[in-house]
């Protein structure tokens, strides 16, 4: 392999010392790596289950609300919603070797009952309080699940990016620059050797 690098002593030290410095960020790279999995595994099936577990509940929600609706009519359903209302979400953040994940520090109450709706308990359907019931319950899934999720992501591209990282300082900067300071040690062989031959020439021609 050619090197572009000037075959001084002066550069092999340079490269030398550049090489270390590569070797040692890739095994900051690898701990990092490791301490990211560490980190990701405990997540990664909880949340693959409350996914499981919010898609069941979608489906059991929007169930109950076609029922609802076969028998109530749209302004019914659109009633048990009533009256509106925000949430407030505290969000806090942590860190994990740099990568910035969020979390919920606490969980906001979204479910209520028969006082809080603008219904009438004596005149709504029993569809009608299904179909609520189930759609409050899949917000509180769904609000529990956005900090986790987010975590999750987080960590996943904080994951790619430090493998991606590693692959180009091991598979391409490092031996770029091995094969950079074999070159540079050879061409220091080859004209320490002619120098030695040169010399030989000099002390017979004295003779």
């Amino acid at each position: 392999m050619r090197t572009r690098t000037a075959p001084t002593r002066a550069e092999l030290l340079r490269t030398k010392r550049l090489l270390g410095r590569v070797d040692q960020g890739a095994a900051l790279l690898r701990r990092k790596r490791e301490a990211l999995v560490r980190a990701l595994v405990p997540l990664a099936r909880p949340a693959a289950q409350a996914r499981r577990t919010i898609a069941d509940t979608a489906a059991a929600a929007y169930r109950a609300e076609v029922d609802a609706l076969a028998i109530h009519g749209a302004g019914a359903v659109a009633a048990t919603g009533l009256p509106p209302r925000a949430l407030e979400v505290e969000l806090d953040v942590a860190r994990v070797w740099g990568v910035v994940v969020p979390t919920l520090e606490e969980l906001p109450v979204w479910d209520r009952g028969l006082a809080a709706r603008a219904t009438a308990p004596g005149t709504t359907g029993g569809a009608l309080f299904e179909a609520a019931n189930r759609f409050e319950a899949l917000a509180q899934q769904l609000i529990a699940a956005v900090a986790r999720e987010a975590h999750v992501r987080a960590l996943g591209a904080a994951l790619t990016r430090t493998s991606r990282q590693l692959h180009t300082l091991e598979q391409r900067v490092a031996p770029e620059l091995a094969a950079t300071v074999a070159a540079v040690d050879r061409a220091h062989e080859e004209r320490d050797r002619e120098e030695h031959t040169r010399l030989r020439h000099l002390r017979q021609h004295r003779r």
